[in-house]
């Protein structure tokens, strides 16, 4: 990969899908061909942009790449604690030539109660940059997001990558983000979806999701910096909090909250959906397919 820039609408498209459970190397043989089938109808829906959530490993991210044909495959992000550097190039070096353009390295210092390692992240994501523009292949600036949430990670973003896929984010925060990264860097937030017209069911579900995301000190410190409060994250988030974070309803509702986002300031919206069976880590087929009808030429 070179360190020419590939351009943010016209490889990223507006909105994309975000999933967790498209790694290769959780699941069997069976569990391997439904991901495949699954991605191969990724390709075909139209989307810009398929997002491997949950910490892939490089082994993940390449064998996304080889299932489909012609969508942007970004990580989502990978841990820059769990792979080096140099291990990142030599998986970027083994993709086909011909499917490597479609590859983007997203990449985020993840959080300290998950991280015994975890130190100064800033300096941390810097080094760990150096150590890629230096690595053969050197994965560089045109080819690699960061997750970024405050005002120095964003900086860092527009400075040495393509820009910033911040997770978990309101669409007032896209707006300082937008700010933040200046007119030309990509701008990539995560959204997740319940599609359930039942709002207090709706609700059930995505703080089922949510009470995770709130136990991590750099969520509640963006969500505090926002104007929420401790308040907001008792039982798993606030009414406010959720409306605020989430998009919860049918396709309609989906569809205009992309919208606030992308004009908020956002190139694209990573979508993750989020079920009530399974905790919500399956491959909601049927509602990627309903929200790519409702979208239609807006994807």
């Amino acid at each position: 990969m070179t360190s020419e820039t590939t351009g943010t609408g016209s490889t990223f498209g507006r909105v994309g899908i975000w999933s967790s459970a498209l790694h290769a190397s959780r699941v069997d043989e069976a569990g391997g061909k439904a991901i495949a089938d699954a991605l191969a109808e990724l390709d075909e829906l139209g989307y810009g942009t398929v997002w491997i959530g949950g910490s892939p490993t490089p082994g993940d991210a390449a064998a996304v790449v080889a299932a489909t044909r012609s969508i942007t495959v970004a990580t989502g992000i990978l841990s820059i604690w769990n792979h080096t550097a140099e291990e990142v190039a030599a998986v970027v070096s083994a993709i086909d030539p011909d499917a490597r353009g479609r590859f983007v390295l997203g990449l985020g210092v993840s959080h300290g109660p998950m991280v015994p390692q975890y130190a100064k992240p800033y300096s941390a994501m810097v080094d760990y940059l150096d150590a890629l523009d230096a690595a053969e292949p050197f994965v560089g600036s045109g080819h690699r997001v960061l997750a970024a949430l405050g005002p120095k990670m964003l900086k860092l973003a527009a400075d040495r990558s393509l820009g910033a896929h911040p997770y978990l984010v309101t669409t007032e925060h896209t707006a300082e983000a937008r700010a933040a990264l200046g007119p030309d860097a990509l701008l990539a937030p995560e959204l997740t979806v319940v599609l359930d017209t039942d709002l207090d069911r709706a609700r059930t579900t995505a703080r089922t999701m949510l009470g995770m995301y709130l136990q991590l000190p750099n969520y509640t410190a963006n969500l505090l910096r926002l104007g929420f409060t401790e308040g907001d994250f008792e039982g798993g988030g606030s009414v406010r909090l959720l409306d605020a974070l989430f998009a919860l309803g049918d396709a309609e509702v989906v569809t205009r909250r992309t919208r606030e986002y992308l004009d908020a300031g956002a190139d694209h919206v990573a979508l993750q959906i989020l079920t009530a069976d399974a905790g919500g880590a399956g491959l909601p087929r049927a509602e990627w397919r309903a929200l790519a009808e409702a979208f239609g030429s807006e994807l």
